[in-house]
């Protein structure tokens, strides 16, 4: 069985303990409790997502294959492009680079493999880039965590 798996399977055990008022064990390392988003989009892709997990297990997991996601996002024009395909849905690499302000089709394809290498954008059958489906809303879940974090979601 895979971590992920594991991990849906633990905390769904957890909330039906919870709901009939049984004890719930809590993971052996790391913090208990539960953490969890969820979200549902409509335009310019219809998807809905919901994850809940224990912090143990999450926190035990590798730390490679999130920081990598974590530094994709790491620069204003991979998060510029993130949101241009998040708004528009598919572009191609020219209305990539001038949504993103990038001087050359290099800088593009630099931060295009940053973020394809990290699942968070695919190359669809046409040539044109979008965000991975299965990717779109943690990401979007991620710059919202991002923001909250820097302060500006709160007046």
């Amino acid at each position: 069985m895979n971590a992920e798996l594991a991990d849906r399977i633990a905390a769904l055990e957890a909330r039906v303990a919870a709901l009939e008022g049984g004890q719930r064990t809590e993971p052996a390392a790391g913090p208990g409790g539960l953490i969890g988003y969820h979200g549902e989009l409509t335009d310019p892709l219809e998807l809905s997502w919901a994850i809940t997990v224990t912090p143990g297990p999450v926190l035990a997991l590798a730390d490679g294959p999130r920081a990598e996601v974590l530094a994709a996002l790491s620069s204003t024009a991979r998060v510029a492009l993130v949101r241009t395909l998040a708004e528009k849905g598919a572009q191609s690499a020219p209305a990539l680079q001038e949504a993103a302000e990038l001087g050359s089709p290099g800088q593009l394809y630099h931060h295009l493999k940053a973020l394809t290498g990290a699942g968070i954008v695919e190359q669809d059958k046409r040539g044109s880039y979008r965000l991975r489906p299965a990717a779109t809303i943690p990401v979007l879940v991620l710059l919202t965590a991002a923001s909250d974090v820097a302060g500006q979601l709160r007046t």
